[in-house]
C-alpha cells in the first residue's frame, strides 16, 4: 500500500514546464528553422500565442505546428497574417517606353509625350473621357512614373 500510495504521489507530482521554457524552445525552434524570422510567440499559462506575418499558408501552419508540439504546451492562438511577398516592378527602358508611347498615343492627336529616365511627360490637350484610355495604355508600359501635364477639355 505503501509503494502504491507513493507511486500516485510521485505521477501527480509530475514537473510542469513555465511558460518561459515554452516561449525559449519556441524561440530556439523558430531561429534553427529559418522559415519564421517575422513570427513572435508569446506564453501566458501554457497557451502560446503567435503574431507576425507569413508569407504563405504553409509557414503559418507550420509555425502553429511546431508551437503545439512544444512539450507543456495546452493549446496555439494562431494571431499570424498572410503577407505574401510581391515582386518588384519591373520598370521598362527608354528604348521600348518610347516605342510603347508612341503606339498608346497615336490615336490622340492633342498629345505630346516624352521619356526620359524612365518617366513619360504628358503635355497637349485630350478630351476628359479619353483620359483613362490613355492613362491604362501607359501605365501598362511599366513606366517609373506618368507626369500628367494635360489640359483637359
Amino acid at each position: 500500500m505503501l509503494v502504491f500510495c507513493a507511486a500516485a504521489n510521485l505521477l501527480s507530482c509530475k514537473e510542469k514546464t513555465s511558460d518561459s521554457d515554452i516561449q525559449t524552445s519556441f524561440n530556439e525552434k523558430s531561429r534553427s528553422d529559418g522559415r519564421f524570422p517575422n513570427i513572435t510567440a508569446t506564453v501566458n499559462n501554457a497557451v502560446v500565442t503567435l503574431s507576425g506575418q507569413c508569407a504563405d499558408e504553409p509557414c503559418r501552419t507550420a509555425a502553429e505546428q511546431t508551437a503545439s508540439g512544444l512539450k507543456g504546451v495546452k493549446s496555439v492562438v494562431n494571431n499570424i497574417t498572410v503577407t505574401p511577398v510581391q515582386a518588384p516592378v519591373e520598370i521598362s527602358p527608354d528604348s521600348a517606353l518610347q516605342k510603347g508611347v508612341t503606339d498608346a498615343t497615336k490615336d490622340f492627336p492633342g498629345v505630346k509625350a516624352t521619356v526620359s529616365d524612365g518617366e513619360i511627360t504628358l503635355t497637349g490637350e485630350i478630351v476628359k473621357n479619353r483620359l483613362p484610355v490613355l492613362m491604362q495604355a501607359l501605365h501598362s508600359l511599366n513606366p517609373k512614373k506618368i507626369n500628367n501635364n494635360l489640359v483637359i477639355k
